[in-house]
This record gives structure tokens, C-alpha cells and sequence, in this order.
């Protein structure tokens, strides 16, 4: 019984390309009593893995938060997984604006204490008590009152490629930073003023919204849905957009337009731009805002340290990296000293530019070269330099440029000049077959072998 994902992100971005059906990029949440979240994550995993359902799902005793990617031909079979569950029954499911086949490439259920990193003591106020939800026409007239205050309860980068105008955006990373924050700065309008919240699909006002109850505040409002909502809303209903640039989303898109406005600027050279990106120094990975000229010239790195890094062999980046954490970094683009345009705070929501239909981003996660998984590794004789792999799909002969590629090992491409297959010299391998060959580098049992197709 499989309860894991088996596949690794190429393996699983070949299978998408090949089986060509659309798929829709949706999230849900639902706050509930849920005794067992391991069996009930189990269940999730058996019912989403059989309809090819990909994504990042988080569930807890209070509920579940997830970010999915599901093919279109199974939205209804999946809304039905959901709906099998009494809390679910009737579920909202955000249905992003703008799809894309890759914007998940596993399917990733997890158990959490929490399905959204508060920071608060559950027990110390009434959850349930939460503020009035507004649709995207009622959340439009109340941004017209001028005894309204709205905050973005969103993180700083997220904020700065787009937000409501006249929006407080707090310079935060985490979410639980902003809530002390919001409270301190608002404390004497508790009585009069409407708070009016937002997020990205709703769910940390949510809980928001209840905290700030608890805390004396007598009008307090939220965007039902978030965002990702109300950009739906609007274009479905004609009604006009309050909100100005990109929406950034968690998945490998990392943004969806919302309106033709680009508010945030490249972080290395100042030119209007929004798109987001990922170092592609693997003892880095920061999240920063990179137009395509820099891009192109520095090779996708944030820093001219990042850059050189990643020109170093392979075992020598491995070595600088090893017993470093990044992963608390990916966020922190706003404070990173080597980007000199950044902003975060209180930002201005003025338009710099308007964005022409894109091409596909050359994000990190995205493949620039076409090609065919047809291995996997087996084995690596040290003393030789040796690597030996197991041909699963097609061919692969002599003359073939191959990649060898892991998560340690990186991307590797060779052109295959000689090899034995099953023990034998020979000049092509197919499905099934046993082939070693020289390598210039050490090859682990995690790393796949493509075949490049020019």
C-alpha cells in the first residue's frame, strides 16, 4: 500500500508532459475536530494518489490547509474525496486564475500541529468567533469607507509584488510575527474603525479575524476566499479590481496576475519587474525578484558569490554547503544585503509598468532542455569512477548526450562514448538492461539518467 510519494519531480513533470490533459490548480481549507490526522492523512493520500492528484496538504487536530494540482478530467471525483467527510461537505475550492500543468510535482500530505503557524494559544479565545465575511463586491464598497483600515496579513515578499491599495503591509516573514504587530499599531481604533483583513486564500484571517475580536476590536471584516477568490469574482462579475499587480502563490508559479500592473521593482538592477525566483545556487536557494537580463547574465544566482559557487565542481559546492541549513533563508529575500532594490514596509502600490502576456518563466523549477527519463541509478564503483544504471524506459546508446541528475549530484550532462551492457561491451541498452560507463564525478542511488533530446 503506497503512502508516499515514489516518484521524484522529473520523473513526475515526464508523465505530465506525456499524458497531455490539462490540469487545475486549486487550494481549501477547513478548520475541524479531526481525532486521528495520521489515519485521516493516510486516507487523503490512497483517495487523491488514484486520481493523479499532486500538491502540498497539511493537516492537524484543527483541520486541513492544502495547495493541490489535480488533472481537469478528476475535479469532480476529487471534490468528492473531500465531500465524503461531513466538514467538507459543500467545501469552497479556490480554482487559481491562471494554470499551469507543473505548478505541483508531488503529492505531499503531512501531519502538523498546526495547519497554519500561528503562533496563538487556541485556548485563550473563541476561534470560532470570527469577523464578517465580505464577498469581492462587498469588499470593494467597504475599501470606499473612509472609516475602514485594511491590512494584508500577508508575509513582505509576498506583499510587494502586489496588494490592496491603501492596504497596511506589515514587514514581516512569518505570519505570526504580524499579528502583535497589526494589534500594538491599531490599538486605538479598536471602537470606531472597520478592520478589514485579507490573505492569500483566506485562511489566516480566519483565525485572525478571532484573534482580533479577542482583542477588543468591534468591526472586524475579512475577504472570504483571499485573494484567490476575489480575483475570480471580479472576473466573473465585471467589477473592478481593487487589487493592483501579482498575487504570489506557493506553488512553482510563484505568482498569478491579477491585474497588468507591475508595482516591484528587479532586485539587482531596479527595473520594473515581479517575477519571482530562486537562487540557483543549491547552498542558497533565496527567493528575490530577478528580471530576465539579469537573469541571463547572472545565471539565476542572486549574488556574484552565488554565481561563482555554482561554476566550482560539483564536489566542491557540495563540500561549502555541508552542515549548512538553508531552508530558513528561502523567504528572507527582503533582507539580504547583495540585493539593492528591494522594499518591503510600507510600500506605495504605484504602477512602474505594465506587464505584456509572458513567455513560460525560466524559473529554477522549470527544465530548459527537452528529455527522457530512461534510468535510474544502481551502483557507483569508486576505484573505477564507474557508474552503473538500470535502463526503465526506451533506449539509450552510444552517441546519446545524457543528464545524470539527483538531488546531490545536481545536473550533469555527458555524451556517452563507450559502455557495457549486461557485462558485455555494446553500442545500445534497452528496457531492462544493466549499463556502466566512466563518469567524471560520483553518481548516488537517488540521481535518475535522461536521454537530451535536441
Amino acid at each position: 500500500m503506497q503512502l508516499y510519494n515514489t516518484l521524484s519531480a522529473e520523473e513526475r513533470k515526464e508523465l505530465i508532459d506525456q499524458a497531455g490533459k490539462q490540469r487545475l490548480t486549486l487550494s481549501f481549507y477547513a478548520y475541524a475536530n479531526i481525532e486521528d490526522p495520521q489515519q485521516f492523512r493516510n486516507d487523503l493520500f490512497l483517495a487523491w494518489n488514484k486520481l493523479d492528484a499532486l500538491g502540498r496538504t497539511y493537516v492537524a487536530k484543527e483541520g486541513i490547509n492544502a495547495q493541490m494540482s489535480v488533472p481537469a478530467e478528476n475535479f469532480e471525483a476529487f471534490r468528492e474525496t473531500l465531500e465524503a467527510y461531513d466538514f467538507m461537505k459543500g467545501i469552497r475550492l479556490n480554482v487559481a486564475v491562471e494554470h499551469d500543468d507543473h505548478s505541483f510535482l508531488k503529492l505531499t500530505v503531512k501531519v502538523r500541529h498546526k495547519i497554519v503557524a500561528d503562533g496563538l494559544n487556541d485556548e485563550t479565545f473563541d476561534v470560532t468567533n470570527k469577523g464578517v465575511h465580505l464577498n469581492a463586491k462587498a469588499f470593494n464598497d467597504i475599501l470606499d469607507d473612509p472609516n475602514t483600515i485594511v491590512v494584508d496579513f500577508r508575509n513582505h515578499y509576498e506583499s510587494e509584488v502586489g496588494h490592496f491599495a491603501g492596504a497596511i503591509t506589515p514587514d514581516v516573514e512569518t505570519f505570526r510575527e504580524s499579528l502583535p504587530i497589526i494589534n500594538d499599531q491599531l490599538k486605538d481604533f479598536k471602537e470606531d474603525k472597520n478592520l478589514v483583513m485579507y490573505c492569500t486564500g483566506g485562511i489566516r484571517c480566519e483565525k485572525a479575524s478571532a484573534y482580533f475580536k479577542h482583542q477588543g476590536f468591534k468591526n472586524v471584516y475579512q475577504l472570504e476566499g483571499g485573494i484567490i477568490n476575489y480575483a475570480k469574482q471580479i472576473k466573473e462579475e465585471g467589477l473592478p479590481s481593487k487589487f493592483i499587480g501579482k498575487n504570489f502563490v506557493f506553488d512553482h508559479r510563484l505568482g498569478e496576475r491579477i491585474t497588468d500592473d507591475i508595482i516591484a521593482q528587479c532586485h539587482q538592477c531596479g527595473k520594473p519587474c515581479d517575477n519571482h525566483t530562486n537562487c540557483a545556487n543549491d547552498g542558497c536557494h533565496l527567493l528575490f525578484i530577478q528580471c530576465d537580463e539579469c537573469a541571463e547574465k547572472m545565471e539565476n544566482c542572486c549574488s556574484s558569490d552565488c554565481l561563482e559557487t555554482t561554476h566550482l565542481p560539483l564536489e566542491e559546492q557540495v563540500k561549502k554547503r555541508r552542515g549548512i541549513q538553508v531552508g530558513n533563508k528561502i523567504f528572507r529575500k527582503g533582507k539580504s544585503e547583495s540585493l539593492k532594490f528591494k522594499s518591503s514596509g510600507e510600500l506605495k502600490g504605484i504602477s512602474l509598468a505594465k506587464a505584456t502576456e509572458e513567455a513560460p518563466k525560466n524559473i529554477r523549477q522549470r527544465i530548459k532542455i527537452k528529455k527522457t527519463i530512461v534510468g535510474k541509478a544502481e551502483h557507483y564503483f569508486t576505484k573505477s569512477s564507474v557508474a552503473q544504471f538500470l535502463i526503465t524506459n526506451a533506449d539509450v546508446q552510444i552517441g546519446d548526450k545524457i543528464l545524470i541528475s539527483g538531488p546531490t549530484t545536481g545536473n550533469q550532462e555527458i555524451i556517452l562514448t563507450e559502455m557495457r551492457v549486461n557485462g558485455a561491451s555494446g553500442t545500445k541498452a534497452t528496457n531492462g538492461d544493466k549499463i556502466t560507463f566512466s563518469v567524471p564525478f560520483r553518481i548516488r542511488l537517488s540521481d535518475k539518467l535522461f536521454k537530451i533530446v535536441e
